[in-house]
């Protein structure tokens, strides 16, 4: 037989066998034909896919709000020392428009006060040096443009950071230059967010309702109000202070969700708000006041208006002249206003501070609101901004927070989708080189060089290097690696690694972050044991940084504290140039894909 016979009598069979398989199904095709159209048409529609709640919907508009083009006029940064002085004005004079969508005036001071002023005098004292450098660097008068309406945002970056150790110190005692999951681009070149930046933007959408007041920020937690109402209403007070408020919780309720660890504000119906700390339920109901109809946690943020200001610098001048005492906001600014004089003394005894000495400062401070009010009768005097009690809230206080608030934005909760929104981490691989490898679909991979290897679903790496990976619940940012870098539960940060032999670890146990130390910086002989400017600090994901302040802990030439005072004058730009040398010395060779 000819094999064209054989292979069109097997054609032939092979058409009959279809033929009589589909025949008892043929008046069926309409029914086929609908069910592939209903089906296209579900996934055209997103039907299949989870639903956005209506507040849902509400804090992504924040979101895109806090994006721009909306800011504050002027922008006050609070440092810890001349050198963050210089960075972040040089620093935010190029970022401010990105990171915003708003050209804000910079005005970058530092605390130097023996001692520190607390909270409530710093932010008075960081204000007189800012209304100096305005009126040198701008030729304006900065009360005289918040009389006329303008917004004037202030930020406390202060503070060594012991929680988050060893981060800070990586960045030269910077705190607030600690960098999140979001790559910008400044003159051609790619940068990290930092925290600050962050914080910057996300509070950029109270600008509005902050023309004519000074508003007043911590530079290390991000959050999305769950409410519009305290975001756009007027301001009624002449001073208010954001807070999640809801009905007043009862004994259980309190316990359960741990209110006795935290400041509290409770309002009554006219919205008039009263200031607690830290207290129990018991001593609550105890010290507040009759009407009060909502309570909540104090973000401890808040704003006062410009007469408020004036008269705050007015009553306090003594001491700001002088650089003497230290005055934080919530108990020597608010409470004596907001309580009674016994409930106060009451409070401030259980702080260490004798019952004499707390009636004359309540006595004087109930004549700075009889003051206020008698003068500006327009605005009582002190409220609450509420923010809800279901907003996003991420915390980069502590090492731990930091680790679990970055690798957030690989999950799917609404707080994820949010984070991601606000850190425009969509598509969630970004600026990337990548050879052969796997990488899950969950991972946030920015700006990353590899050869291969395989990144796991809660891994977020943001400019790092390395001829190999396989990592996963990693963090990794600014790492240069002549080796692969393996691990599971870990933290790199700023890590330049020129060894050749063996591998990089990053599992839980293991948390690293490199310290830069530029040529012109002494080296402080009195730490003798300091044998390089480059030190690898290592640490734990267990480690309380607070606790092992002291310690030098195994693999480390020196304790986080000496590392605080080997820092504590080094030229934070230097130490960055420094740094980028020896990371720009780490060659990945190029590789064959692009993301």
């Amino acid at each position: 037989r000819q094999p064209g016979f054989d292979r069109a009598r097997r054609r032939s069979r092979g058409r009959g066998l279809m033929l009589a398989v589909a025949a008892p199904l043929w008046p069926y095709w309409p029914y086929a034909v609908a069910i592939v159209v209903i089906v296209a048409t579900w996934k055209f529609l997103g039907l299949g896919k989870p639903t956005m709640s209506a507040q849902d919907r509400m804090m992504h508009g924040l979101i895109e709000r806090m994006h721009g083009p909306s800011g504050f006029d002027y922008v006050i940064i609070c440092c810890s020392n001349l050198s963050g002085e210089r960075f972040w004005q040089a620093r935010l004079e190029e970022t401010m428009l990105k990171v915003t969508g708003h050209s804000s005036m910079v005005l970058c001071v530092h605390e130097d006060w023996e001692g520190g002023a607390g909270n409530g005098l710093g932010t008075l004292y960081a204000l007189v040096k800012a209304i100096q450098l305005a009126r040198a660097k701008y030729g304006v008068e900065l009360l005289h443009e918040l009389g006329t309406g303008k917004s004037v945002a202030l930020y406390h970056t202060a503070g060594k950071g012991t929680r988050l150790a060893p981060l800070p110190g990586a960045e030269n005692n910077n705190k607030p230059a600690v960098k999140l999951p979001e790559l910008f681009e400044i003159n051609g070149e790619a940068r990290a967010l930092t925290i600050l930046e962050a914080v910057i933007r996300q509070t950029s959408i109270l600008s509005p309702r902050s023309k004519g007041r000074l508003a007043v920020f911590w530079g290390d937690q991000v959050f999305v109000p769950s409410t519009e109402s305290g975001v756009d209403a007027e301001p009624t007070h002449h001073a208010d202070i954001l807070a999640g408020l809801g009905p007043m919780p009862s004994e259980a309720q309190w316990t359960a969700r741990a209110l006795h660890q935290y400041g509290l504000i409770a309002t009554d119906k006219r919205g008039d708000a009263v200031q607690l700390e830290k207290v129990s339920h018991a001593d609550a109901v105890r010290l507040l006041p009759s009407g009060v109809l909502q309570v909540g946690t104090s973000l401890g943020s808040f704003s006062v208006s410009c007469f408020l200001l004036c008269e705050l610098l007015k009553e306090f001048k003594a001491e700001l002249d002088k650089k003497t005492g230290q005055f934080d906001a919530d108990p020597h600014f608010w409470m004596p206003v907001t309580l009674s004089e016994h409930a106060y003394a009451d409070i401030m005894l259980s702080k260490g501070t004798d019952e004499p000495a707390s009636k004359a400062h309540w006595a004087r401070m109930q004549r700075l609101k009889a003051r206020v009010t008698q003068q500006m009768p327009q605005l009582r005097f002190f409220g609450a901004v509420p923010v809800g009690q279901t907003m996003h809230w991420w915390d980069y206080g502590r090492l731990e927070l930091y680790k679990e608030n970055n690798v957030l934005v690989t999950e799917s909760s609404a707080s994820a989708k949010a984070l991601r929104h606000f850190l425009h981490a969509v598509p969630r691989v970004q600026s990337s080189s990548l050879g052969p490898v796997n990488v899950a679909r969950s991972a946030c991979v920015l700006g990353c060089t590899f050869r291969g290897g395989s990144i796991g679903a809660r891994a977020v790496l943001v400019n790092v290097k390395a001829p190999y990976v396989d990592v996963d619940d990693c963090v990794l940012v600014n790492v240069s690696s002549n080796r692969p870098i393996y691990g599971r539960g870990g933290v790199l940060y700023n890590v330049v690694d020129a060894e050749v032999d063996g591998k990089l670890s990053c599992d839980a146990a293991h948390v690293r972050a490199d310290v830069f130390v530029p040529e012109t910086a002494n080296l402080l002989p009195r730490l003798g044991s300091v044998a390089s400017r480059h030190l690898k600090v290592h640490s734990g994901m267990e480690v309380d940084g607070g606790k092992a302040w002291k310690v030098r802990l195994p693999g480390n030439e020196l304790s986080y504290e000496e590392i605080h005072a080997l820092n504590k004058d080094v030229d934070v730009r230097a130490a960055q140039e420094a740094a980028a040398r020896q990371h720009k010395a780490i060659i990945v060779t190029s590789v064959p894909a692009s993301h």
